[in-house]
C-alpha cells in the first residue's frame, strides 16, 4: 500500500523533524521545505496528500504560499501551523483555503490526529468511490471533487468540498451541527466549520445573505435544499 506523502513546510529545522518523527510513525512519508518559495516549487513538482505550513517565514509566507496554490486550482489539503493566535489570523487563513489552523505550541498527538482524519476523507473521495451528484443548478464530481452550478464551475478548497459532498449526499435532510462535524472532522470546533460554510455560501449563493440552498435551520443545524 501507497504511503500518505505529506509536505511539511517551517523555518525551525527542530519543528519540521519533530512533526516528521511524529507522523513517520504512522507510516506517512514527510518532504521537508523551511521557506514558502521552495514550498510552491515543491508542491508543484510533485504530488502531496497534505501540506503543513507555518505562516512567518522569508521570501513568501505561508498566507501567499496558499494563494499560490490554489489560485493554480491545487486542492491540496493545507493546515497552518502557526504561533499567531488572532482570530482574523485564523479566519483570514481558512477564507484563502486552509482546511485548518494549529496554534504553537501544539500537541503532536492532536496534529498527528488530525492529520489522520484528513486522509481518511480523502481516501473516501478517491475514485473507488466515485459518482456524479446532482440537485437543482448543482453537480459535483466526486472522482474529481469538481463542482458546477448552472455548467459553471465552482472552485472550492478541499473542506468546502467535504461539505458540499456530504449537504448534497443529505439533501432536504435537516443536518445537526455534531453530524456536520462528525462527517467533516472529529477534532474540528464549531468556529471552524462556521467559517467554511460562510465561505461555502459565498461561492453557491446568489446571495449570501439570504441563502437559498444551504438554510441554518435555528437551534439545530443547516439544511441543504436544492429542487
Amino acid at each position: 500500500m501507497e504511503r500518505s506523502k505529506i509536505l511539511v513546510v517551517d523555518d525551525e529545522k527542530l519543528v519540521r523533524r519533530m512533526i516528521a518523527r511524529v507522523l513517520e510513525s504512522e507510516g506517512m512519508s514527510i518532504v521537508e521545505a523551511s521557506n514558502g518559495l521552495d514550498a510552491v516549487q515543491m508542491a508543484k513538482a510533485q504530488p502531496f496528500d497534505l501540506i503543513i505550513l507555518d505562516i512567518i517565514m522569508e521570501g513568501i509566507d505561508g498566507f501567499q504560499v496558499i494563494h499560490q496554490l490554489r489560485s493554480e486550482g491545487m486542492l491540496t489539503p493545507v493546515f497552518i501551523l502557526s504561533g499567531r493566535q488572532a482570530d482574523n489570523d485564523k479566519v483570514f487563513a481558512l477564507g484563502i483555503g486552509a482546511d485548518d489552523y494549529i496554534t504553537k505550541p501544539f500537541s503532536p498527538s492532536v496534529l498527528c490526529a488530525k492529520v489522520k482524519a484528513c486522509l481518511r476523507r480523502m481516501s473516501l473521495s478517491a475514485p473507488s468511490s466515485s459518482g456524479v451528484l446532482s440537485a437543482g443548478p448543482f453537480c459535483y464530481f466526486s472522482d474529481e471533487m469538481r463542482l458546477l452550478k448552472k455548467g459553471i464551475e465552482v472552485p472550492l478548497s478541499s473542506k468546502e468540498s467535504f461539505l458540499m459532498k456530504y449537504f448534497l449526499t443529505n439533501q432536504n435532510k435537516v443536518l445537526t451541527k455534531e453530524q456536520i462535524y462528525r462527517s467533516i472532522d472529529n477534532v474540528v470546533d464549531d468556529n471552524t466549520i462556521m467559517v467554511h460554510i460562510r465561505r461555502l455560501r459565498t461561492k453557491i449563493e446568489d446571495d449570501p445573505n439570504k441563502p437559498l440552498y444551504l438554510r441554518t435551520i435555528r437551534g439545530v443545524g443547516y439544511q441543504f435544499v436544492a429542487e
